[in-house]
């Protein structure tokens, strides 16, 4: 497999000492890269900044506007908890463009498929404002901008951090032609992401949201994943698959309270690889979002490079949960007859 990867400095310079979100997170990964055999492996896709005017595409101008100003009068917060420094707008429309391009290179058949290691993350920004420690929506950008360039009707967005991606759903939710699946821990932040939200209009049906209580862990994710998440994936038949990689529903992520190990995270990867591989030409790219346990969030991502390109040997450091399980029998009964899942 060619696998392909965006990442530039400038993401390292949004950055704010003691917040979660931080720069660490990045140099964590890129450590673990470098230090193990991989990056060697990879292809770099050259970083590019969108233009105001394609962030248009998913953004209100005037918010665009907004972060410009507000990044280059020195700084200062979008809400409570997403800062503005004065590299956030360079860094941001980074993001959200070094993702459009990675997405275009592998749907152009010069890679296989990549991973957008790029920050401030994007899922729970909303087109009029930026929350979450999320500035642009990167990952609904780069789905418009398939659609709008390449030969690419169906998109399939799959959302794995533990906090529901608020931002994504309401962008997509109206459109059948964008299917959007989120696992996420549930009531938390942002309070959204109900079981029986699934879509609207024209759209309705096309939304999969998977709320899940305290304590889920390896088998209940791989169960959710085999009998919800890849079937919802083969009944749409996308053309591209984009996925939002949040590590934070880890056992021992500092923010959250699911129970993946990193092996679980490695079991899933490798699931949503293989799916793209029989739905879509292989076409997967993973977009990063969360993960605030430092060693857990390199790992994490090491292995899902791994599963990018075809190998094994993924690494748990870590250990399983030393939590009970969750018991997601009749939860995912309830949740196969909403999305209408049942064998006919």
């Amino acid at each position: 497999m060619t696998t392909g990867y965006v990442y530039d400095p400038v993401f390292l310079a949004h950055t704010k000492r003691g917040h979660p979100e931080s720069a660490e997170r990045l140099s964590a990964i890129m450590s673990e890269l470098e230090d193990s055999d991989l990056k060697e492996m990879l292809v770099h896709v050259p970083s590019r900044a969108a233009e105001p005017e394609e962030l248009a595409l998913i953004h209100d101008i005037t918010y665009i506007a907004q972060v410009k100003s507000l990044s280059q009068a020195g700084g200062g917060y979008l809400d409570m908890d997403t800062y503005v420094t004065p590299y956030t707008y360079e860094a941001a429309a980074k993001a959200a463009g070094s993702t459009v391009d990675l997405t275009l290179t592998v749907l152009d058949g010069k890679l296989d498929n990549g991973f957008a290691l790029v920050r401030p993350p994007g899922h729970h920004a909303l087109r009029f404002q930026g929350m979450g420690f999320c500035v642009f929506n990167n990952i609904v950008l780069a789905a418009r901008v398939a659609q709008q360039q390449r030969d690419i009707e169906r998109v399939a967005i799959v959302d794995f951090d533990v906090h529901h991606g608020n931002g994504t759903q309401p962008m997509t939710e109206e459109d059948p032609t964008i299917l959007f699946i989120s696992t996420h821990q549930y009531p938390f932040y942002p309070g959204t992401g109900g079981l029986h939200e699934i879509g609207k209009g024209a759209g309705e049906g096309y939304t999969v949201n998977l709320p899940l209580r305290v304590g889920v862990d390896d088998a209940g994710f791989v169960d959710l994943y085999r009998e919800i998440v890849i079937p919802s994936l083969q009944r749409f038949k996308p053309d591209l698959m984009l996925v939002s990689a949040g590590y934070d529903a880890h056992w021992d992520d500092p923010l959250a309270g699911l129970a993946l190990s990193l092996a679980g995270y490695a079991a899933i990867s490798k699931m949503l690889v293989m799916a793209a591989e029989t739905l879509c030409q292989g076409r997967i790219i993973f977009v990063l979002e969360g993960g605030y346990n430092l060693p857990v969030l390199r790992v994490g991502v090491a292995n899902t490079f791994r599963a990018l390109l075809n190998r094994n040997d993924f690494a748990d450091p870590v250990g399983p949960s030393p939590y009970t399980p969750a018991d997601l029998t009749e939860y995912i009964a309830e949740a196969k007859h909403i999305h209408d899942l049942n064998p006919k």
